[in-house]
């Protein structure tokens, strides 16, 4: 009996998709973290009678035939670009990407990372990190008498002395594009790296080519919807107990046949 086959892997896929559902909401406070969403595709037909065949009785071609499905399968987990709310911190280091693009970071191996996550801070000689301490791309190092920093709309960093008038340019931000940055690969951390699906990144300055730009003392809040999530959540629930059903019904089935004298 196929419905039993069906019934569990429409199971399968509804847990998937709660999975996917939890992690989202795990994350509706992560900074930059956009959501995913759980995508599927019905599996391979059963052809016991081919649409368009002939009907061997009277010659008639068939209008539909007989094609039984044989279940459902994920296809992709993909990631729902949206900006997310701007929040104001206040932070001197908190830089908000309004609009497309990625920061640059460089990983200890040397890999190139990507991350949306503006919360930037100061180690102790003064290099601007992420909040795992990986240096930020350009490496801009802040002077120990600083008083104060500026970051402007295209990323350009300014420190301010008591000494001087005028403020010392440090460095500018750039931000990295890609083609398809739904095919980047998440690492952890609110990190991403390149893949082949990507396509490699387009380095430019803010502003430029498409890309966003910054909002200092700002940070990119998460575009989890929690309203819609938990939506999904019980959409999905019933859906793992209506597959649930069937696969009792099934059992009933043959329990039914087997008892047959």
């Amino acid at each position: 009996m196929r419905a039993l086959q069906i019934a569990a892997a429409g199971m399968a896929a509804q847990q998937t998709r709660v999975e996917v559902i939890s992690n989202n909401l795990a994350n509706m406070n992560t900074t930059g973290y956009n959501a995913r969403r759980a995508e599927f595709a019905d599996l391979h037909y059963q052809q016991v009678a081919r649409p368009g065949s002939i009907n061997a009785t009277d010659g008639t071609v068939l209008p539909t035939g007989i094609q039984m499905g044989l279940g459902v399968r994920p296809t992709a987990v993909s990631m729902i670009l949206a900006q997310g709310a701007v929040a104001q911190t206040g932070g001197d280091l908190d830089v908000a990407i309004e609009g497309r693009g990625y920061l640059e970071i460089t990983l200890p191996n040397g890999t190139a990372a990507y991350t949306r996550d503006g919360g930037l801070k100061r180690t102790g000689d003064g290099l601007i990190v992420t909040s795992d301490g990986f240096p930020v791309v350009p490496n801009i190092t802040i002077p120990e008498e600083t008083q104060s920093i500026s970051i402007n709309a295209d990323g350009e960093v300014y420190a301010f002395f008591d000494d001087r008038v005028e403020p010392e340019q440090l460095g500018q931000f750039n931000l990295a594009g890609f083609t398809n940055p739904k095919g980047l690969e998440a690492i952890g951390s609110n990190m991403f790296v390149e893949s082949p699906a990507s396509g490699p990144p387009a380095i430019s300055e803010p502003g430029v080519d498409g890309l966003g730009t910054f909002r200092q003392g700002y940070l990119e809040e998460s575009s989890v919807d929690p309203v819609k999530e938990v939506t999904d959540l019980i959409e999905a629930q019933r859906g793992y107990e209506l597959n649930s059903k069937v696969i009792s019904a099934a059992d009933q089935m043959l329990g039914a046949t087997v008892q047959i004298r």
